[in-house]
């Protein structure tokens, strides 16, 4: 995420923003370990999303002034283009916003201007 990468390099010491493996915490929560545990941590996700990411996914944790939060998991999916967006599920299930103005549902492309373009 370039985001993480813009935040760690520019507003943060790189010493203080940690990543690890995504754990469930004795709480219920998710822990990350790295060099320590990081327990009960919140993530963020832009504004109309939620998602709980799933254990062992590699995920970046920031220091805030009160505590610490969860910035997201490290993107694993290289299969996109520049410019296309990816949402997906830990079940499989997909959806990819494509640079040619298509959308793939579970790997099938669905429409392109109105009109049936058909598989990849």
């Amino acid at each position: 995420m370039w985001l993480v990468s813009y935040i760690t390099n520019r507003s943060l010491s790189a010493p203080s923003a940690v990543k690890g493996e995504l754990t469930a915490d004795d709480a219920g929560g998710m822990a990350v370990a790295s060099s320590g545990e990081h327990k009960e941590l919140e993530f963020c996700v832009p504004y109309g999303f939620s998602s709980v990411p799933p254990e062992r996914e590699r995920a970046v944790v920031l220091p805030l002034d009160d505590g610490e939060v969860g910035m997201g998991v490290l993107r694993a999916d290289g299969s996109l283009e520049e410019g296309e967006v990816k949402l997906f599920s830990a079940g499989g299930a997909s959806l990819v916003l494509k640079n040619d103005g298509s959308v793939q549902i579970n790997g099938t492309r669905v429409l392109v201007n109105g009109r049936e373009v058909g598989n990849d």
